[in-house]
């Protein structure tokens, strides 16, 4: 199959979970809209990882790109952090209408774009201080040097990436610990599959048409890699014992949304890559 009808069948698959989504507990968006003073557990999740790389007031007043943004409550949730400038980005369309609709009735101006993260720079004609991805996002992504490339060329000089997002070794599980079933090493080519379900809580007879998913595994040398090889500079990598999301049956709730019971086989459940892109010379 050819890579661009992997993808746009990829695309027609998220267009009809974003409305599963929208509805569903788990983003629980008009409890979102409810209270505005509530930031995501994603966000949250990754401004752990991302503060310790920012000025003492965090994301405030930095302008900020966040790829693969999906409906946008993630975005928005950086925006009430006091983000200025606030771009979003999705293959998806019907998650885009989402999260402009979301946005709107927040009072949030923020400015969402349809693409493929691994072209932003093609997309969008401006720099930001901040440029962060997380949850579930690269493994719909065919290769990463276009994309690291991509992210690099975003960035101001001194300017800061972030991504945090499942574990690789997790893909090579099927998220079925605790038996090797796939490829953890990428480069084997697209992992295509149908499910009609989806990871939210009304998943069950959601009404998801596109059932063809196509994943491509991305092991941490490739990742790590390919933002070196674009000229970012690695500031921090870290293996983290939680998930967003209760990828599989042995996971319990914590503060930071799931993880192993204590008695349970110590393996990493998300990884954290945090770089920078250089300043110019003599700056």
């Amino acid at each position: 199959m050819r890579e661009a009808e992997a993808v746009a069948n990829n695309q027609a698959n998220w267009d009809d979970r974003a409305d599963v989504h929208a509805r569903s507990e788990m983003y629980d968006v008009e409890g979102f809209l409810a209270d505005r003073t509530e930031i995501s557990t994603v966000v949250l999740n990754d401004l752990s990882v991302l503060a310790p790389h920012l000025p003492e007031t965090g994301v405030q007043g930095l302008s900020l790109l966040h790829l693969q943004c999906h409906i946008g409550t993630d975005t928005i949730s950086w925006a009430r952090l006091g983000a200025a400038d606030v771009h979003g980005l999705d293959f998806s369309p019907n998650s885009l209408a989402h999260a402009t609709r979301i946005a709107k009735a927040d009072g949030r101006d923020v400015t969402w774009m349809e693409g493929d993260a691994r072209y932003a720079s093609t997309l969008i004609d401006r720099h930001f201080d901040i440029v962060v991805t997380s949850a579930g996002t690269i493994v719909w992504l065919p290769d990463l040097t276009s994309w690291a490339r991509s992210i690099h060329d975003l960035l101001e000089p001194g300017g800061v990436f972030m991504i945090r997002d499942d574990h690789p070794i997790l893909g090579a599980m099927e998220f079925a610990p605790w038996e090797i079933t796939d490829d953890y090493l990428g480069g084997g080519g697209a992992r295509t599959y149908e499910d009609s379900g989806t990871y939210t809580d009304n998943a069950a007879g959601a009404e998801i048409e596109h059932v063809t998913n196509h994943e491509w595994r991305h092991d941490l040398g490739e990742i790590i890699g390919s933002l070196l090889n674009a000229g970012l500079r690695i500031e921090a990598f870290t293996e983290l014992p939680y998930m967003d999301w209760p990828a599989f049956s042995d996971l319990i709730p914590c503060a930071q949304g799931w993880t192993l019971a204590e008695k349970s086989h110590r393996i990493p459940l998300n990884f954290a890559v945090v770089a920078r892109r250089p300043n110019r010379p003599n700056s």
